[in-house]
């Protein structure tokens, strides 16, 4: 019987051996090797010493492992004084301390040993070559890798995989098309690359050409062109593939079936989802996780609850999930008692959490709950930064970040990408270009969400050559930094050459139509978009949400109410209607547009966010709906949904544009007393319009003078505004006073004022307004007012007898005022601004802009269809009038956008009940 003590001690006398033959001994170094092994792996270096030490034979492999062991946990001084110990080093010896230092970054030492070796093979010369891969430094690699006197498959696609990661993959490609013999790792080195990068037909094609050589894919190449399947945003290929799985024996396969799932959801197939996952044959807790973050992501928050509340085992990750959904719905309450019942939420649930409040606007509460983590990593700061950018704390996003440079961790692509955007975002192009080096250091500027980031950093602070110089080096250029540079651009006010990059672009998908699409809406340029877009729906292109959101913003820019009801349509066929975010901008649109469509859109809606509720505020606000937006806000309180900033900003101007006086001091107070909110000068406006409509002058001024923030401009004209409707001069006067001081160029407050003393009849302060704005170089804008008539837009300005119908226009016009005098019209020339006789003053209101359009409306809009102007500036009060006595004989409608809100005419009444 052969004894053995424990290996606790140096010494080789601790043992005792009684049998001492060659087998007794080797069956003792191979017993020895295997402890050293397993201590190594354990990450007990020391305890394996120990046996080393101990040991009275040793051979190569006891020696191989431990020098493996010290170069795993970076004690790389202790393997190099083992490795000089060892006298009887081999291939292996030399090739485990080569790639030790490679996988500690130091490439130049391993490139020493790789020098010194007596003699290499090709897993040697794989070694240099993987650490040089895996360290960014691709030239030299691949020069060792030219020299290499013999290759193995491994060789290869140590290269490929190389150029994949760092985006270079007309390099990868060129040698994978040398390659006589690929296995799966190579082809999915390829086709991974090319998902990467967006370029998912290439991938496509590369996975055809590989079925057709006869390679079978593995589950993770499976799963990977599922994603590029996705990316091309084609059904059809993805039930394709599950046929292909079928043959292959994948239909079983918890994790392909999921990514299948992945795949419909993204596609915006949530019904095929649906129907996918409740014929699986098995399911796993991600599973469960991405159906529920479908559901909540699509509005259907109830489906998603209904399916949470179905999981037999609820883990953390669908716990996480369920958490995540009711907080994307606003539904903080629910999300956080999710959170109180995990026992042991790992770090993703925490990073959840934070993000949770971040993206509701909460950031005391997501900063409370990142100090909390217990174990921080790359993702929770990146979580925090994020929502610190996103609610507008450039500054506090930047000081975080750079806590997180000081703390050593490990910076990821996404805080790099919102620390640029913060950067952006505060003009400060020093503390960017610092970060910009940094990215180079960590070797993350080829990453493409960074390359964006430093594009848009570049374009807001106006440095169009670093944009263009960083968009031209970069590597990894996809669709996203095409958009943008394009964005950039046109922010820059370049649309040319946003035009030129999207034309060079080799290959666009729907991101690049989108980009340019939206850079021209932002232009102003809306007939361009909406040719462009035609154009895209002709190539045969897709739009996604984003392309249909920016037609929707310049169908509401344009008042474009038809249009607008055109592209509703084109959502439903494009399956695109159960989208949350898109049944908010139809909801934004009709408003903007007039259209009380708004509110049958937001009641249709089987899931409201805050988002939805903010935009029914705001539209009843801009459309005179007062009492509608009270209810509103009541129903949005009774279904669980806590107000905010935004919330309170169109309830408080619906108050106003109602005359809502004492309900809207109500609310405002509410704000610090029931919800903890501190009002911003915006909400201060809001009642100080509130309070000048309503007559209360002093009150308005002493509630400026005395609130706790800074007042701007907007809050002094909106209290000359006031002094102009209750023509109070003498306050008026002293408001002006306080303005030019402000702003010197703007026309608004010069005109105002000019304004009021016209309507008292003060000509001398009429021509002194006019001088001082003539000396400083002031122009007045011009009243404009459009028509849209069929496909075209009419504009008109005061007195504009250019039109080419101006003679009909003119004559329709004074039958219509002749008829109105007989009953009881009375035109008031209190609103025209010139010092000239009664008659001529008449004459001058006659021509105001809004009558010229609705005339022009009437006699080529069909009988019954409502008319729709859309008025650069606030409409007089004659005019006013004037569309009531229309209303009363006219069309069944006519609807006006001035520059403040919307008046509906009916029956001879206004929405505004003649207070606006």
């Amino acid at each position: 019987m052969i004894r053995y003590r424990l290996f606790h001690t140096r010494s080789f006398s601790a043992f005792s051996l009684p049998l001492q033959g060659p087998s007794s001994i080797l069956f003792h170094i191979v017993q020895c090797n295997q402890k050293i092994q397993r201590l190594t792996g354990l990450g007990r270096v020391a305890d394996a010493r120990q046996v080393f030490d101990s040991m009275s034979h040793r051979d190569s492999i006891s020696w191989n492992s431990l020098i493996t062991g010290y170069t795993q946990y970076g004690l790389l001084h202790e393997a190099q004084t083992l490795f000089n110990a060892f006298q009887r080093k081999n291939i292996r010896t030399w090739t485990i301390l080569l790639s030790g230092y490679a996988k500690h970054g130091l490439v130049d030492e391993a490139r020493l040993v790789f020098e010194s070796m007596p003699e290499r093979n090709v897993v040697s010369w794989n070694a240099m070559i993987s650490g040089y891969v895996k360290n960014g430094h691709l030239k030299r690699a691949r020069e060792l890798f030219d020299q290499m006197p013999e290759r193995s498959i491994a060789s290869w696609n140590s290269m490929v995989t190389g150029y994949c990661h760092c985006g270079m993959m007309s390099e990868a490609r060129e040698l994978f098309d040398q390659m006589e013999e690929r296995n799966c790792v190579s082809w999915m080195a390829v086709v991974s690359g090319y998902v990467e990068i967006s370029e998912y037909r290439e991938a496509w094609n590369l996975f055809l050409m590989m079925l057709t050589s006869g390679m079978r894919p593995d589950q993770a190449l499976f799963v990977v062109i599922l994603s590029a399947a996705t990316g091309l945003n084609e059904v059809g290929l993805v039930d394709c593939l599950r046929t292909v799985s079928t043959k292959i024996g994948y239909e079983g396969n918890v994790v392909v079936g999921t990514a299948f799932l992945n795949a419909y959801t993204r596609n915006g197939c949530l019904d095929h989802a649906v129907k996918f996952f409740e014929t699986m044959p098995e399911r796993n807790e991600y599973s469960w996780t991405t159906m529920i973050a479908a559901l909540s992501q699509c509005g259907r928050l109830n489906d998603a609850i209904s399916l949470y509340e179905r999981a037999a085992e609820k883990g953390v990750a669908t716990r996480t999930a369920m958490m995540t959904a009711y907080a994307r719905n606003g539904r903080l309450c629910k999300a956080r008692q999710i959170f109180d019942q995990i026992q042991n939420p790992n770090v993703v649930t925490w990073n959840a959490v934070v993000a949770s409040y971040a993206q509701n606007g909460m950031l005391e509460e997501a900063k409370a709950m990142f100090f909390r983590i217990p174990l921080r990593n790359a993702a929770s700061w990146a979580a925090m930064i994020s929502g610190f950018v996103k609610n507008g704390q450039s500054r506090e996003a930047l000081k975080l970040f750079a806590e997180l440079h000081r703390s050593g961790t490990s910076i990821n692509h996404s805080s790099f990408t919102s620390a640029l955007f913060a950067c952006a975002n505060t003009g400060d192009v020093g503390i960017g270009r610092q970060i910009h080096s940094l990215t180079i250091k960590t070797r993350c500027q080829s990453n493409s969400f960074v390359g964006n980031g430093l594009i848009s950093l570049y374009a807001n602070c106006k440095s169009v050559e670093d944009m263009s110089q960083d968009f031209g080096i970069m590597r990894a250029r996809d669709y996203i930094s095409g958009n943008s540079l394009v964005t950039g651009l046109s922010e820059n006010h370049m649309l040319q050459e946003a035009q030129k990059v999207f034309d060079k672009m080799p290959k666009r998908d729907v991101v690049s139509w989108t980009a340019i699409i939206s850079a021209y809406e932002q232009a102003g340029q809306v007939a361009i978009a909406f040719q462009l877009f035609l154009e895209m729906l002709a190539r045969g292109m897709k739009p996604n949400e984003l392309t249909v959101t920016s037609l929707l913003s310049a169908c509401g820019c344009l008042g474009a109410r038809r249009l607008g009801e055109q592209i509703h349509v084109l959502i439903h066929k494009l399956g695109l209607n159960a989208c949350l975010f898109m049944c908010n901008s139809l909801i934004t649109m009709y408003f903007r547009c007039g259209s009380l469509d708004g509110l049958c859109t937001f009641e249709e809606m089987p899931e409201k966010d805050l988002v939805t509720w903010n935009a029914v505020l705001a539209g009843c606000a801009q459309n005179g709906l007062g009492k509608e937006a009270i209810e509103i806000f009541e129903r949005m309180q009774a279904a669980g949904f806590l107000p905010n900033e935004i919330s309170f900003l169109g309830l408080l101007c619906a108050c106003s544009h109602a005359g809502l006086v004492e309900i809207g001091w109500s609310y405002f107070n509410s704000m610090s007393q029931d919800y903890g909110i501190n009002p911003l000068v915006h909400h201060y406006t809001c009642m100080v319009d509130l309070l000048g409509r309503a007559g209360r002058l002093n009150e308005a001024e002493s509630l400026i003078e005395n609130m706790p923030v800074v007042p701007d401009s907007a809050i002094w004209k909106a209290l000359l505004g006031a002094c102009r409707i209750h023509r109070d001069a003498k306050l008026g006067q002293r408001v002006a006073e306080r303005l030019l001081k402000m702003e010197i160029q703007g026309s608004g407050t010069y005109v105002l004022l000019s304004n009021m003393y016209a309507s008292r009849g003060m000509w001398e302060k009429v021509q002194e307004i006019r001088k001082l704005m003539k000396n400083n170089g002031v122009t007045k804008e011009p009243a404009i007012s459009w028509v849209q008539i069929k496909n075209k837009v009419h504009y008109f300005r005061i007195g504009d007898k250019t039109h080419k119908e101006f003679e009909e226009i003119n004559s329709k016009l004074h039958d219509l005022n002749r008829n109105f005098k007989a009953t009881g019209y009375v035109p008031d020339t209190n609103f025209v601004l010139h010092d000239v006789e009664e008659e001529q003053k008449q004459d001058e209101l006659l021509y105001h802009s809004e009558k010229l359009a609705v005339v022009y409306g009437i006699m080529h809009t069909p009988s019954g269809s409502p008319i729709q102007i859309l008025k650069n500036l606030r409409i007089c009060g004659d005019c006013h009038s004037f569309m009531k006595f229309i209303s009363k004989i006219g069309p069944p409608k006519i609807i006006i956008r001035d520059g403040n809100r919307f008046h509906h005419f009916q029956d001879g009444y206004c929405s505004c009940e003649d207070y606006w």
